[in-house]
């Protein structure tokens, strides 16, 4: 997948939205957990995949995206925004590129 990234990143006219990566068929295994995770656990389980995308596409050219309803099955909402945000945290990006 990693090969697939770069080459669509390296066209400088494409975007990416970050979103569905929580879906079972990723094989995160969210779904069918006792107890559902937490952003934390979400973070440490997914945190390589984001930066991988943010480092080949550049802070400019990635957006989040919600798969709602879809991703309910395995996480709550409020657990996916703020895995969210600790991803932004956690590659340092700036407000205003929040924001966008």
């Amino acid at each position: 997948w990693e090969e697939g990234i770069l080459a669509v990143a390296a066209l400088p006219n494409v975007v990416v939205k970050l979103s569905g990566l929580f879906m079972p068929v990723c094989g995160f295994g969210y779904e069918s957990r006792k107890t559902p995770p937490t952003s934390d656990q979400v973070l440490a389980d997914s945190f390589s995949y984001f930066q991988f995308v943010f480092e080949a596409f550049g802070e400019d050219r990635c957006m989040f995206a919600s798969n709602f309803p879809v991703d309910r099955v395995s996480m709550s909402y409020g657990v996916l925004y703020n895995t969210y945000k600790k991803v932004c945290d956690k590659l340092n990006l700036a407000d205003e590129v929040r924001d966008k």
